[in-house]
C-alpha cells in the first residue's frame, strides 16, 4: 500500500547542485542552487535552493519523510579505488589530491547533510531518514516517472555516476529496472568532453558550444571524414550495441588531473589544442563536426539496443548527453520510436527530482498514473516567483523609472510592439525555470525576422561567442509552418530544419565561406534563429502550459504575422540565468537590452522614448 511522503531530493558536490520537493509524487518546487548562489555550476550544497522548496512546500525539515541524495556515495568511492588500483602506479598525484576531500567531504556525505542541514533550521536529528539511490537510477526516474507514457524504455547518458556512464532501463507503471550498463571508464559523455577541452572550451560547461560549432563544420571535406576515421580507429571503439571502448592511451581522466594527453591528441590530429577563446580556424571546426556526428551514431545505437531489448514504441532519456539537442532530433526523425520524452533538466540537477521521486515510486510504493496529457514537469516552471511589492521594492532601490501596467493584454502590446521595432526586451514574469534552457519566464526576447540581430545579442548583450546561434521560441500551433517539426517541443531539447519554404536563396559559394561569412548570411526570413546548416532548437509554447507567454506571442503574431521570436537565457557570458528583480535589473543596466519587464511592471533603457 503506498504510503503519503513529502521528500527532498538533492544534487551536490560535484556540479549543478539543485533540491526539489515531490510530495506524494508531485514536484512540488525545484531549482538550481547557482541561481541564488549566483556562481554557475556551483557543486556546493544547495543550501539556497533548499530553503526555497521548504519555503514554497511550506513545510519544514521535521515534516520530511525523508531526505534524498541523488547517488550512493560509497559505491563511488569504491570505483576510485579500484581505478587507482587498476592503472598504479599512475595516478598517484591525484589520489594524494582526491582522498583527504572524499575522506573529509565524502566519505562521512551523511553527517556532512545532517549537518549542512541544520544551518537551514534545526531539526530532530534522530527523525530525520537519509536515503541514496543510485546515480543512474535518479536520471531514469526523473525522465520516466513524469514522462507522459505507462511503459517506456529509458535511455540514461552522461560522464560518469558510480560505475554507470550509459544505461537502458524498462519502465512500467511505478517500476524501474536496470536492463543493460556500460561502465567506466569507457563513457560517451567523457569522450564528448574530451572534444570539448581540446576545442578550449570548459569541461560540463562548454559542451553545447561544441554542439553549436560543429555545423561550421565540413561534412564533405576529405580533412573530417579523416577526422572521423581517425577517431574510430584510434580513439574508441564503437560496437553494434552502441557501447563503447576508449582507448585510455588518449585519456588522463582515470588517473590525473586533466581530461586528455594532450601531446598525442595534437599529433593524432596535426593540430594544436586550442586556449579558451581562441579563434576557430576551418579545421577545428571539421573536428567539431566529426565528434558531434560520432556522438549522434553512438546515439541512435544505443537507442536501437533499447528498442531491440524492450520492443517498445516510447524512449525516456537523461543524463547530461541526453541535452545533446542535435542528436535528440535526429533520433525522433528516424521513426525508431513513436515518440520520445526528455527530462528538461536531464544534466545533475536533475537527479535531485528523480532522486525523490525513486524513493516515492520505489521505497514507499507510491502508485503511478501515466500523465496522458499534462505535465507532469509543469512546463518546468518550479522555481520562484516574486511579487509585485518585491519587484517595486527592487525598483525604488535601483531609482529606475518605471510603467505599471493592470492589463496583462496592454503590455503584451506595448512589449510586442517594441520587439517588431528591433528592440531586445529583458522578460521576467512567473517562476524561475529549472533546468539549464531560459523557457520564457526569465529569457532575454528579440525578433526573429531582425538579421541584425544575432550579432547583436552576442556582441552587445550575452557577451559570448558570436559564432553561437540562437533558438526560436514559437506558438505550438504555428510550429509546423516554420520547421520540420511534428511533435512538441516544450523544453528546447529538439533541433530540426527550417521549412524549405522561408529560406533565401544563397550565393553558389555558400558551402566555402569562411565561418564569419557564412554566420552572417541572410539564410531564412527568420534570420536570427537559422543556424549555418538551416537548422534551429525549437521551443514550442502551449497556452495549457504558459498561458502568459503563449500569449505575448500571439499578440507578436497579430502585429507581425509571425508567432516567432528569438528567446535565449536571461543572463551574460559565465553567469547563471537571473533569479531575484535584483539579479535582472542588474543584469539589464550593464548590456545592451532597450527595456525589461518585471511582471507586469515596464522599464526603458531610455526613458523618455515612447513605450
Amino acid at each position: 500500500m503506498a504510503i503519503p511522503n513529502v521528500l527532498l531530493g538533492i544534487s551536490a558536490f560535484y556540479h549543478d547542485s539543485a533540491a526539489a520537493i515531490v510530495v506524494n509524487g508531485e514536484i512540488l518546487a525545484a531549482a538550481q542552487e547557482e541561481r541564488f548562489a549566483r556562481e554557475k555550476h556551483t557543486a556546493d550544497f544547495p543550501k539556497n535552493a533548499i530553503r526555497y522548496c521548504l519555503d514554497e512546500a511550506g513545510i519544514t525539515i521535521d515534516e520530511l519523510d525523508a531526505v534524498v541524495f541523488y547517488d550512493k556515495p560509497l559505491l563511488k568511492f569504491e570505483r576510485l579505488l579500484e581505478t587507482y588500483y587498476a592503472f598504479a602506479p599512475k595516478g598517484l598525484r591525484q589520489f594524494l589530491v582526491s582522498m583527504p576531500v572524499w575522506l573529509r567531504e565524502k566519505m562521512f556525505l551523511k553527517r556532512t547533510i545532517r549537518q549542512e542541514l541544520m544551518e537551514i533550521e534545526s531539526y530532530d536529528r534522530n527523525k530525520l531518514k537519509l536515503l541514496f539511490p543510485e546515480h543512474h537510477l535518479s536520471h531514469a526516474a526523473s525522465a520516466f516517472y513524469p514522462s507522459p507514457y505507462d511503459e517506456a524504455a529509458i535511455l540514461t547518458i552522461d560522464g560518469v555516476g558510480e560505475w554507470a556512464t550509459a544505461s537502458i532501463s524498462h519502465g512500467e507503471g511505478s517500476v524501474i529496472k536496470k536492463i543493460k550498463e556500460l561502465r567506466f571508464p569507457h563513457s560517451v559523455g567523457l569522450l564528448y568532453s574530451a572534444f570539448t577541452t581540446f576545442l578550449g572550451f570548459r569541461v560540463n560547461s562548454g559542451e553545447y558550444k561544441l554542439m553549436g560549432l560543429a555545423p561550421y563544420g565540413n561534412p564533405e571535406a576529405g580533412q573530417t571524414k579523416e577526422f572521423i576515421e581517425k577517431i574510430k580507429k584510434e580513439i574508441v571503439q564503437i560496437c553494434d550495441d552502441g557501447s563503447v571502448r576508449l582507448n585510455q592511451a588518449y585519456f588522463n581522466y582515470s588517473t590525473g588531473l586533466s581530461m586528455i594527453h594532450q601531446g598525442r591528441w595534437e599529433k593524432l590530429f596535426g593540430l594544436e589544442q586550442l586556449k579558451p577563446a581562441s579563434t576557430f580556424s576551418q579545421e577545428y571546426c571539421n573536428l567539431a563536426y566529426a565528434i558531434q556526428n560520432i556522438t549522434e551514431e553512438i546515439i541512435l545505437k544505443m537507442a536501437a539496443e533499447a528498442k531491440r531489448i524492450t520492443g517498445l514504441d516510447y524512449l525516456c532519456i537523461a543524463g547530461g548527453v541526453a541535452l545533446n539537442c542535435v542528436a535528440n532530433g535526429k533520433l525522433l526523425r528516424s521513426g525508431m520510436f513513436k515518440d520520445i520524452w526528455i527530462q528538461p533538466a536531464a544534466g545533475d540537477a536533475g537527479g535531485a527530482v528523480g532522486a525523490a521521486l525513486a524513493v516515492h515510486y520505489l521505497y514507499y510504493t507510491g502508485k503511478r498514473t501515466a500523465s496522458r496529457g499534462v505535465d507532469k514537469m509543469k512546463g518546468s516552471l518550479l522555481g520562484p516567483y516574486y511579487s509585485d511589492k518585491e519587484i517595486l521594492s527592487a525598483l525604488k532601490r535601483s531609482k529606475l523609472q518605471y510603467r505599471y501596467f493592470h492589463s496583462y493584454e496592454e503590455l503584451c502590446r506595448t512589449t510586442a510592439d517594441l520587439l517588431a521595432r528591433g528592440k531586445v526586451a529583458g522578460w521576467f514574469r512567473g517562476r524561475m525555470e529549472y533546468g539549464p534552457r531560459a523557457l520564457g519566464n526569465r529569457s532575454i526576447l528579440a525578433d526573429a525576422r531582425n538579421p541584425l540581430m544575432q550579432k547583436r545579442l552576442n556582441l552587445k548583450i550575452k557577451n559570448r561567442e558570436t559564432f553561437r546561434p540562437f533558438a526560436p521560441v514559437v506558438l505550438a500551433e504555428d510550429a509546423a509552418s516554420f520547421f520540420d517539426l511534428d511533435k512538441p517541443s516544450p523544453y528546447m531539447l529538439l533541433v530540426a530544419g527550417v521549412k524549405r519554404e522561408i529560406l533565401k536563396k544563397l550565393p553558389e559559394d555558400y558551402p566555402e565561406m569562411d565561418m564569419m561569412k557564412k554566420l552572417y548570411q541572410q539564410k531564412s526570413e527568420l534570420p536570427a534563429i537559422t543556424h549555418v546548416d538551416f537548422s534551429a532548437r525549437i521551443q514550442t509554447v502551449q497556452e495549457s502550459t504558459n498561458p502568459d507567454f503563449w500569449n505575448l506571442l500571439k499578440v507578436f503574431k497579430e502585429k507581425t504575422g509571425y508567432g516567432v521570436l528569438v528567446n535565449t537565457s536571461f543572463n551574460v557570458r559565465d553567469e547563471p540565468i537571473v533569479c531575484k528583480p535584483e539579479d535582472a535589473i542588474r543584469c539589464f543596466l550593464n548590456t545592451d537590452m532597450d527595456l525589461l519587464v518585471l511582471e507586469n511592471y515596464l522599464i526603458m533603457k531610455s526613458p523618455d522614448e515612447k513605450a
